[in-house]
């Protein structure tokens, strides 16, 4: 039987950093998908406020694989 992967892209942020926010993401979405396999950060960015970062934000492409 051939193993069967799907990806989802998913928009996550964070108060703290990119790095917390990639971590938010997958943490939030292995809650609710099982098997996850892998996780591309497509894009970094940020909510700028009165000249200082209020928001980072990771798009991240994640892979899971298909229950049978």
């Amino acid at each position: 039987m051939a193993t069967i992967l799907k990806s989802e892209q998913i928009l996550a942020d964070s108060g703290k950093s990119w790095d917390d926010a990639v971590k938010n993401a997958i943490g939030r979405f292995a809650k609710t998908v099982r098997n996850v396999r892998s996780a591309n950060v497509n894009n970094l960015s940020c909510v700028v406020q009165d000249g200082k970062v209020k928001e980072w934000r990771a798009n991240i492409q994640v892979t899971f694989e298909v229950e049978a």
